[in-house]
């Protein structure tokens, strides 16, 4: 799965801004924070305006993040993907042929260290490196695991989305309504 086409992955924290994108045209988007008594509905929904709804399984209230939930995600509620810090979750979403996007917070040097060791392992089918405006650090991690990544938090301005697709990002995640409505119209230029 590519996101050539797609530089925004528009991220939704509420429901007025999960409505606000069932009116743009962006396929893929990201479920934020939800509670396991709205997740199938919402999937359904954003289904149903011919979106790629992908979940962060971290964030969802009311659900343990391990490799139960993350089995009852990909049968039950079927989204496109899911999103983790976990390596257990994001193996699991591979395992049932969903797509896997394992966040990075970029912390220091050791803890990076280490998330590329279990890059090897897990072989996310993306790494979303978080904040997503240290360009270099993009660079890095894309060049080091050879696995394509996503930049987020902390991208405010459209400078910032400029720059870690020109440091390398694959697309940017962003909760900033502005940003998605800016690059909108850019998409597929």
């Amino acid at each position: 799965m590519t996101f050539t086409n797609q530089r925004i992955l528009p991220a939704a924290r509420k429901v007025k801004d999960l409505e606000k994108l069932m009116k743009l045209s962006y396929e893929h988007i990201v479920i934020l924070d939800t509670h396991i008594s709205q997740i199938s509905s919402i999937v359904q929904l954003a289904k149903s305006h011919g979106k790629k709804p992908l979940l962060h399984a971290d964030l969802i209230e009311g659900l343990k993040n391990d490799e139960y939930a993350a089995e009852y995600l990909c049968q039950v509620v079927k989204p496109a993907g899911i999103v983790s810090t976990r390596a257990g979750v994001i193996a699991k979403t591979k395992q049932n042929g969903l797509l896997a996007i394992q966040r990075l917070f970029l912390l220091d040097t050791n803890a990076l260290e280490k998330s590329y060791a279990m890059f090897k392992r897990t072989q996310p089918d993306y790494i979303e490196v978080l904040p997503g405006v240290i360009p270099h650090m993009i660079t890095e991690v894309s060049e080091r695991t050879g696995i394509p990544v996503f930049a987020g938090g902390l991208i405010r301005t459209v400078n910032d989305v400029e720059q870690a697709i020109a440091a390398g990002a694959s697309a940017v995640t962003t909760s900033n309504v502005e940003l998605w409505k800016h690059f909108e119209h850019k998409e597929g230029d």
